[in-house]
C-alpha cells in the first residue's frame, strides 16, 4: 500500500487519561464511560472510533459520487453508533451507520452507500471482525 498520510496520536492513561497527536490540532482528556463504570466525564475511544467513521464514510460518499458525477446533499450527515462489549477472549466493537441523504432517490442513496461501504477505510478494516449495520434514509 501507497501510504499517503499518517497521522500520529499517543495516549496515556488509557480509558482515563488523554490523547495528543503530534501537530497538536487533536487534545483530549479521556474518560471512561459510566456505563463502564467511570465518570463519564471526557470523550472516550468509542466515540472518537465513531466520529472518525462518519467523517470518513462521508468522505467515501464524496468520492464516490464525483467518480459516477453525480452530487451528494449539501446536508448528507451520517450517526455513528460504536458499541463495545464482550467477545470470546476479550472485548469487541459493534458498528450502526444511520446515513441520511435527503433528496436522492433511493435506489440512488443505496447505490452510492454501497460503493462507499466497498472504499471506506474504516470499512474496509472492520470488515470480517466487526459487524457494521447501514442504515439508509433519504
Amino acid at each position: 500500500m501507497e501510504i499517503l498520510y499518517k497521522a500520529s496520536v499517543t495516549a496515556t492513561g488509557g480509558r482515563d487519561g488523554e490523547a495528543k497527536s503530534d501537530d497538536g490540532l487533536l487534545q483530549t482528556k479521556l474518560a471512561a464511560p459510566k456505563a463502564l463504570g467511570g465518570k463519564g466525564d471526557a470523550t472516550n475511544p468509542e466515540q472518537l472510533f465513531a466520529a472518525g467513521y462518519a467523517a470518513c464514510f462521508i468522505g467515501a460518499l464524496k468520492f464516490v459520487a464525483g467518480q459516477q458525477k453525480q452530487s451528494l446533499p449539501g446536508d448528507t450527515a451520517i450517526r455513528a453508533e460504536v458499541g463495545i462489549g464482550k467477545i470470546e477472549g476479550g472485548f469487541g466493537l459493534d458498528v450502526d451507520l444511520y446515513l441520511t441523504l435527503p433528496g436522492l432517490a433511493e435506489d440512488t442513496a443505496e447505490q452510492l452507500v454501497t460503493a462507499a461501504h466497498k472504499v471506506c477505510p474504516y470499512s474496509n478494516a472492520t470488515r470480517g471482525n466487526v459487524e457494521v449495520r447501514l442504515h439508509t434514509a433519504v
